[in-house]
This record gives C-alpha cells, sequence and structure tokens, in this order.
C-alpha cells in the first residue's frame, strides 16, 4: 500500500500541474483577459490540446474505474462504447464542427437560441446544468473517492473534498486554457498508468514469463472475456446486445449526441485556432481512443483471474493498483486522479460557461463586464462542486456499477437531444415547437417504454425512442405549415471538406475497427 514516496510522488504531482496551469494561464502586463479568453481560450488551441483535452475530459473515474468494473463482469465487449467513439469522433469532425465554428458560438444552448428562439436555448441550458451537476460531477466524485479510499485508506468525504479542491486549483484561475494546455499531461500519466497495470498484472499472471505469455493465459481461462458481440445467453446481453451494439441506431444515438453535442466536449473544439486545427485534434483523440480497451478495459479481465472476488465489481480497477511497486503505485495513482480532475475540471469550466452565457447574461438587465462575466463563472464553478460533494453519497452510495447505471440514465434523454441538434443543423423547416415537442416526447416515451417493457435494451429503446420524437417533430412541422424558416442554416455556404491527410487516416480507423470486430466477433 501507499508509502512515504507514493505520496511525495503525488504531491509532486500536485505542485506540477497547478503551477503550470499558472504559467499557461498568465495574461500579457496590462491586458483584460476577457469571457472569450477564460470560456474558449482565446480560440487559440493547437490541435495536440485538443486532442489531448478531448480524450481528458471523456476519460474519468466512471471510464477508469466503471468501464474496468465492466470489464472484470462482461469482458472486452464493453470496449464498443471506446472503439466505436472513434468514428463518431470522424463524423463530429466533418459535418457538426464547421457549422459550429462557423456561428462562433460559446455553447451548444446559444447554437440553438441562433436557430429557434431563447426558450429552447434555456430548457436546454437548465437542463444541462442539472444533469452535469448532479450526474456528471456526483459520479466522477464519488469513484475518485473511492479509489482514494481503497489505495490509501482516506475517508469518501475527505476524499470528494479533495479532488475538489485540486480542481478548484488549477483550473479556477484560468478557465479553458489552464484545463486543455495541461492534458497533455494528464493523458499522458493517464495512459502511462493504464499501460503499467496492465503489464503488471499480465506479468503477475504468467509467473513473470512476461506480458504475452500473460496475454495467452487471460485468453485461454477466460476466453468469453475476450466476445466483442456477446450471444443472447450472456447475463449482460440487455445491456450490450450482441450485433446490435454496432449496428443498432442506439449506440450510435449515444456517441454523436455526446461527442456531437455535449458542452464539455465540444469547448475544446469551439476553442481551436481553425477549423483545420480542430479536425486533426479530433483525429488524434480518435486514435488515443484505440488504446483505450488496453488501458482501462483489460486492467479489469486481469482481475478476473487475480481477485476473482469482489465486494464490487468497481472495485477491480483500485484493487489492480495495489500490484504495484511503490513509487510506481504513487505515479499510476497520479495518473488516476489527472483523469479525475481533469474532467471535474472540464465540466465545472462548461457548467460556468453555460450559467454565465446563456442564463445570467440573459436575464441581467444591465451591461455586464468582462470581469463581472469571469467572476459569475469562477462563483458557479465553486458553487457546482460544492453540490456535487454534498449529494454524491446520497446519490451514488448504494450502486454497485455506477457506469451502467449512467449509461441506463442518459438513455433516457439522449434521442431527443440528437433529434434537436440533428434538425437545428440539416433541416431547415424544423420550427422551435416541433423540437420542444421532439425533447419532452423523448422523455415521456424513455420513462413510458423502461416502465412497459423493462426486458427491453435500453440500447433498443434509445433508437425506438429517437425515431419516435423525430416522427414527432416532422409532424409538428408539418402542421405548422412546413416551410423554410428564417433562422435555419444555409448548408451551401458551409465549407465540409476535409484534407487529404484527415480522410487517409478516416480510412486506417474505420479499417481498423472493422478487423478487430470480425477477428474477436
Amino acid at each position: 500500500m501507499f508509502n512515504t514516496l507514493d505520496w511525495i510522488i503525488v504531491g509532486i504531482y500536485c505542485i506540477g500541474l497547478i503551477t503550470l496551469a499558472t504559467y499557461v494561464s498568465r495574461t500579457t502586463s496590462g491586458k483584460e483577459r476577457t469571457a472569450e479568453d477564460y470560456f474558449l481560450a482565446g480560440r487559440s488551441l493547437p490541435w495536440w490540446a485538443i486532442g489531448a483535452s478531448l480524450i481528458a475530459a471523456n476519460i474519468s473515474a466512471e471510464q477508469i474505474i466503471g468501464m474496468s468494473g465492466q470489464g472484470f463482469v462482461v469482458g472486452m465487449a464493453i470496449a464498443v462504447w471506446e472503439l466505436t467513439a472513434a468514428i463518431a469522433l470522424i463524423v463530429m469532425a466533418k459535418f457538426f464542427l464547421p457549422l459550429f465554428l462557423e456561428k462562433k458560438i460559446y455553447t451548444m444552448p446559444q447554437f440553438l437560441e441562433q436557430r429557434f428562439d431563447k426558450r429552447v436555448s434555456l430548457v436546454l441550458s437548465f437542463f444541462w446544468l442539472t444533469v452535469y451537476i448532479f450526474i456528471n460531477l456526483t459520479t466522477v466524485l464519488w469513484l475518485g473517492s473511492i479509489a482514494i479510499n481503497t489505495l490509501t485508506g482516506l475517508s469518501l468525504t475527505n476524499g470528494l473534498i479533495l479532488l475538489a479542491l485540486l480542481s478548484l486549483a488549477y483550473s479556477l484561475s484560468g478557465g479553458l486554457k489552464a484545463v486543455a494546455m495541461t492534458d497533455i499531461l494528464q493523458v499522458v500519466l493517464l495512459i502511462f498508468g493504464g499501460l503499467a497495470v496492465s503489464y503488471i498484472a499480465l506479468n503477475k499472471i504468467s509467473d513473470n514469463n512476461g506480458v504475452i505469455d500473460g496475454m495467452v493465459t487471460v485468453y485461454n481461462t477466460l476466453p468469453e472475456k475476450f466476445d466483442m458481440i456477446l450471444s443472447p445467453d450472456n447475463p449482460s446481453y440487455s445491456n450490450l446486445p450482441g450485433i446490435w451494439i454496432l449496428i443498432g441506431a442506439g449506440v450510435w444515438i449515444g456517441h454523436f449526441a455526446y461527442w456531437g453535442f455535449n458542452q464539455y466536449i465540444t469547448q475544446r473544439a469551439l476553442g481551436a485556432k481553425s477549423i483545420k486545427e480542430a479536425q486533426k485534434g479530433v483525429m488524434f483523440a480518435a486514435y488515443l481512443k484505440l488504446l483505450m480497451p488496453i488501458v482501462i478495459v483489460l486492467p479489469g479481465i486481469c482481475a478476473a483471474i487475480l481477485f476473482p472476488v469482489l465486494e464490487k465489481s468497481d472495485q477491480a480497477y483500485p484493487t489492480m493498483m495495489s500490484l504495484l511497486p511503490n513509487g510506481l503505485l504513487g505515479l499510476t495513482f497520479a495518473a488516476l486522479i489527472a483523469a479525475i480532475v481533469s474532467s471535474l475540471a472540464s465540466m465545472t469550466n462548461s457548467i460556468s460557461t453555460i450559467f454565465t452565457m446563456d442564463i445570467y447574461r440573459k436575464f441581467s438587465k444591465n451591461h455586464i463586464s468582462e470581469s463581472k462575466l469571469i467572476s459569475t463563472g469562477r462563483n458557479a464553478v465553486v458553487l457546482s462542486l460544492l453540490i456535487a460533494v454534498i449529494v454524491a453519497k446520497p446519490l451514488l452510495g448504494s450502486f454497485d456499477s455506477i457506469f451502467q447505471y449512467i449509461q441506463n440514465f442518459t438513455g433516457l434523454f439522449t434521442p431527443g437531444i440528437l433529434v434537436i441538434f440533428l434538425v437545428a443543423l440539416f433541416w431547415n423547416k424544423a420550427t422551435t415547437l416541433s423540437t420542444l415537442v421532439a425533447a419532452i416526447s423523448s422523455l415521456f416515451l424513455s420513462i413510458l417504454l423502461s416502465f412497459a417493457l423493462p426486458d427491453l435494451p435500453y440500447i433498443h429503446r434509445m433508437g425506438i425512442v429517437f425515431f419516435m420524437s423525430g416522427f414527432a417533430c416532422y409532424m409538428t412541422a408539418l402542421i405548422q405549415g412546413y416551410q423554410v424558416q428564417s433562422k435555419a442554416i444555409d448548408l451551401n455556404g458551409i465549407d465540409f471538406s476535409t484534407s487529404r491527410a484527415f480522410n487517409i487516416n478516416s480510412l486506417i480507423v474505420v479499417g481498423f475497427l472493422t478487423f478487430i470486430y470480425i477477428t474477436f466477433a
């Protein structure tokens, strides 16, 4: 377990992170920082910062701990959410980003206001603030505190407070630039930590005969854990329903809604220097996604051999970290902390952006200075973390697998979110009322189906609800006259072309995924 060397390494990481964030966030003497500087890094992010920050924002406690826990239970099939995300990223870069960057928006609700009106923007703003604070922040904090408790013995409450304070220490002052520019360090640590856990575990399984022998032993001992497509008799089939996890609408609805229209993800790309720089960054993130099964899921599968009996599946990754020698344990623990605090910082930065730019600014009757916008955003960061720390244990303390809880819960409203944005971007006859009908019908139908057909896999439910709410949107627009709207986007004026390098890399990613699923189906 932890010793003095490990604590020294973690301390060096924390001090280094705060120092680096302070350095990259500095402003030129005499220049006032603007809201664009704070919330979008002055639209100056390079591709490597965008790609690293996308992964750092995405990969956090619910992935590392939650998905590793699902690797313990299900196996490599859960990696579908990581692998196929690479394709969703490519689609986002080619078809969604050109539209958003053309509009020079701060937030997703702001885009909806430009396309429709304030009603849609405000509804989505309050909705996202609720989800980010009570689902995303609480989940990351709670799972992170579990990991800290497992490895160090620190109480869950103190773990929650420690993570919140560390996130504030490096992100509160500098905003998105501090988050994005330090995320390259976070991602390097994250990948190194996951690979270190996998390496040590495989070597131990092979009795120090190397990772190749270890992998062969794992595969021969638990061949079912490497099935990428689950059969109907698998206990986890309802969560990962066979081939439908690839060709069904549900997984792609989740991907496109998350990677295309989720504020704390897209905000990195919105801060890019240019569309080409943003697309290079997204492609970098797509390649990093292909590594994640080895970094995250494989340790959970190894845990099924080394520690076959665990009280909760979410204990798999923290338990595996106990195998590491002191020093390396501290560094890998720092990697886990890096993943957690970078996601916390990303989420709170997006919460502050939405609250400040889409709610506070709209309801204020007076002119608001740039410094007032920034201070309001900082206050929103502190308040959101305080709420999340308070409610984390009451909300999540009783769940065994929090990753599947998140997937099921977000599946209730994701179809409607995707319908709204797709028609906003690509359908010039969509009206304000038709999108509101889509949102309401999506939530209502999701809840109705979850009670009426409790055995229906949520992936299938998402597909059914998506098409039904989309049809409700279409019928509403038809009843309203089915006319081209004055605020509709002129797609002819948008450049959707991508570079030759982007296209070649897209083919490589798709080819790799095709090979993986054909080989291990």
